[in-house]
């Protein structure tokens, strides 16, 4: 898969099917190797003619605006260490400069990661990427693939600027606070060849004496009260005993430093590569800011920790709906809001890092030193009394052996006084495979908080019980669906969907016909669950007819669950206008009033022969094609004239609605040239008659649903300092919206 945004076409990003991309430019010859990962097995082997550095290049040169930052990256492999430039070119191909990485710090057989960033300098126009080794001899080759050039990639929803996330460009983004020197290095680290975030880099702590060290971003981004932030980062300990840890700090609108949530991580096995430790919390009332801080306890003298992807986000939400927060639920800094109610047990986080978790990289850890019942509770969490909450938690034994484990709910009312638990639901507990626990129940009346309780009986003395992904939320109907006749779509909600499993989905006219509808990446049939929550409009279902939609989801292991909607059917208010939609850019649909339907034509292609002697000529025909006419409308407004243009710019396959009983099926169409004339003499008159001409086209099927991809303002307020700066790189709102850079 190509990676997103790049500048590379797909064949110089992966070497598949060739190495036409690239060429020489130092002290080497190219010639396709194996062993790659990104779209197929090639890669690319630069191989050194006599020994010292060798370098390759893009063999085309890359559109670049001076001032903007570039990123490239590259996955690499070879004997000797390596580094990645950005070679900039004037309009006239001539060599401004070239911004290097830091060479990597050791030789590699394995996959890693090499990176860099820079501005364009004064009068680059374009640029190429350039891969350098340095080999002790004739015939050595380095290898190559994965590779990117293009605008930064950075996490979406990230508070936090590109360079304080990757320290790709400098380590300016980062100041010391106790007893630290900065610095940056790039390690051997082999990420996933789809983790685009994930640069060559990293931010380097060096302790400058023994004693505790660190660190603190420069950046102080804006928060919300009481809004719920994560943060996390990859770190990289230098000894198993250290103690590494993040820490997330609110301050007030002056800059006091209000709260601070530490999370240390919990010595890895072994402790030598990158581990994602989380911390969340709360922003608190008066808080304005926050920044994240890194460092060692305990440290020696010249101990160094490595710090890679550093984010600040919205706390996310691990079930739609849930109120337990994300510390409570994921246990990612320690036990949070939980305690032992009754019973022998004891509770703790899980260590070391990664040793059992169902989200994240810990769970909760129920220890019972007897054969007897606990109960473990929650926090409380706000409700709402009289509807119908679901308490979930995934758990499984980790040691000895557990009969059962009851999950339920405490109801508590404003004065926080309990008003008893819920009976709840009991559940075997055998083996050691993750078991999925819940519940519903009905608050009752008063009731305004509640707190999820655990009740676990072990079977044996020092059982473990590990519990993770805990929730709480209203049960909501698991498909609704909404008409939204204004703006041409139904709406499709679908809740608690299984992860790990695939979905399609169709939209099942009244004779009973299936249609699959498109979503984000094409029509969706037997796409993978990403979330428990999905919501999709179908703006291509049709207009005044009834239609419901059927949901069937596929395990892993080919079983099928199914589900059906109830019947919706979207109107037009004025049967003289139609719509015109592009499938993949819904943003553009528009109505447009008809002045005359087509009258329709069906060509084929013949040849007619000529035999002496007969009366009648032999006519060789092809078959019947689709439909071809003009359709001939009106645009009423400035507006709507505009909008139409927006439309047809992209010359993409249009979807073309009208209501039942106009002699029109909903039909998929191209536009050929077209006529805008003006229907009166006025200047100021602003009707226009258009004339589009029709050739009916099958309906696409890989066209996705175009969209901001999870962007948010955010992230835009992020990377630009005000609204003048937009002006530069986007075109248009759409562009900007798509992140469709100029």
């Amino acid at each position: 898969m190509a990676i997103p945004g790049n500048l590379l076409s797909q064949t110089t990003e992966s070497i598949d099917p060739n190495t036409s991309g690239w060429t020489s430019k130092l002290n080497c010859t190219i010639v396709k190797g194996t062993g790659g990962r990104n779209g197929g097995d090639g890669c690319l082997s630069v191989r050194s003619v006599a020994a010292g550095e060798m370098q390759a290049r893009t063999v085309s040169s890359y559109p670049v605006t001076a001032g903007t930052v570039y990123y490239a990256f590259a996955d690499a492999a070879g004997a000797s260490t390596e580094r990645i430039g950005i070679r900039w070119l004037s309009s006239v191909g001539w060599e401004i400069g070239v911004t290097w990485s830091m060479t990597t710090m050791a030789a590699s057989a394995g996959w890693h990661r090499v990176s860099v960033a820079g501005a364009a300098p004064a009068g680059a126009t374009q640029a190429q990427v350039l891969l350098s080794s340095t080999e002790a001899g004739a015939g050595v080759s380095h290898f190559w693939e994965n590779i990117y050039l293009g605008t930064p990639i950075r996490t979406l929803g990230n508070l936090l600027p590109f360079n304080t996330e990757s320290s790709e460009v400098d380590t300016s983004g980062w100041t010391a606070v106790v007893n630290a020197t900065i610095s940056r290095q790039v390690p051997v680290v082999s990420w996933s060849v789809t983790n685009y975030t994930a640069g060559g880099h990293t931010l380097t702590m060096t302790a400058a004496a023994a004693g505790n060290a660190s660190i603190l971003s420069v950046d102080r981004p804006t928060v919300t009260p009481g809004r719920e932030y994560l943060a996390y980062a990859y770190l990289q300990p230098p000894v198993i005993t250290a103690q590494a840890w993040i820490e997330l700090r609110y301050y007030d609108a002056v800059g006091n430093q209000i709260q601070a949530t530490r999370s240390t991580l919990a010595p890895p096995t072994p402790a030598t590569g990158m581990y994602r430790q989380r911390v969340s919390a709360t922003a608190p009332a008066g808080a304005a800011t926050c920044s994240l801080a890194a460092g060692l306890d305990g440290a020696s003298a010249g101990q160094v920790l490595r710090l890679e992807t550093i984010v600040v986000v919205a706390a996310p939400v691990l079930q739609a709906g849930t109120v337990v927060p994300y510390a409570d639920a994921s246990f990612e800094q320690g036990v949070a809001g939980w305690t032992v109610a009754s019973g022998v047990a004891t509770i703790a986080r899980t260590a070391p890092w990664g040793f059992s978790s169902y989200e994240g990289s810990y769970s909760l850890a129920i220890t019972s030193t007897t054969a007897t019942t606990s109960v473990v509770r929650s926090a409380r969490f706000s409700v709402i009394e009289g509807v119908n909450w679901r308490a979930q938690a995934i758990a499984h034994p980790a040691a000895g052996t557990w009969a059962t484990a009851t999950i339920r709910v405490r109801w508590y009312d404003a004065a926080d006084v309990s008003l008893g638990a819920s009976t709840g639901i009991t559940y075997s507990l055998p083996g050691s495979s993750w078991y999925l626990l819940q519940s519903d129940q009905t608050a009752p009346a008063g009731a305004t908080q509640a707190a999820i309780e655990i009740v676990p009986t072990a079977s044996s003395t020092g059982s473990v019980l590990h519990v993770d992904r805990v929730a709480l939320w209203e049960v909501l109907p698991l498909t609704a669906v909404t008409a939204d006749s204004g703006r041409g779509y139904i709406a499709l909600t679908l809740r608690e969907l299984p992860p790990d499993y695939t979905i399609t989905v169709y939209r099942v006219g009244a004779d009973g016909s299936r249609t699959l509808v498109r979503g984000a990446s094409g029509l969706i049939d037997r796409q993978p669950i990403t979330s428990d929550l999905l919501i999709i409009e179908d703006h291509e279902a049709p207009m005044g007819v009834p239609v419901s939609y059927r949901i069937e989801m596929f395990n892993p292991g080919g079983g099928r669950a199914t589900r059906g909607s109830d019947t919706v059917q979207l109107t037009l208010d004025d049967i003289n206008t139609v719509w015109l939609k592009d499938p993949g850019n819904p943003q553009r649909n528009t109505q447009v009033v008809v002045q005359s339907a087509p009258d329709w034509q069906r060509p084929v292609e013949q040849i007619a022969v000529v035999v002496r002697g007969r009366r009648n000529k032999v006519v060789l025909s092809g078959r019947r094609q689709g439909l071809e006419g003009d359709l001939a409308i009106w645009t009423r407004t400035d507006e709507e004239r505009q909008a139409l243009h927006l439309l047809l710019d992209s010359g993409n396959t249009l979807l073309w609605q009208a209501v039942p009983g106009m002699g029109v099926d909903d039909m998929y169409v191209a536009v050929a040239q077209i006529n805008e004339n003006r229907v009166g003499q006025l200047a100021q008159e602003q009707w226009r008659a258009w004339t589009l001409p029709l050739i009916e086209q099958d309906m696409p099927v890989t066209v996705g649903i175009n969209g901001s991809a999870g962007r948010t303002w955010q992230d835009i307020a992020t990377e630009f300092p005000t609204a003048g700066d937009l002006l530069d790189v986007y075109a248009t709102s759409e562009d900007l919206l798509l992140d469709h850079r100029g």
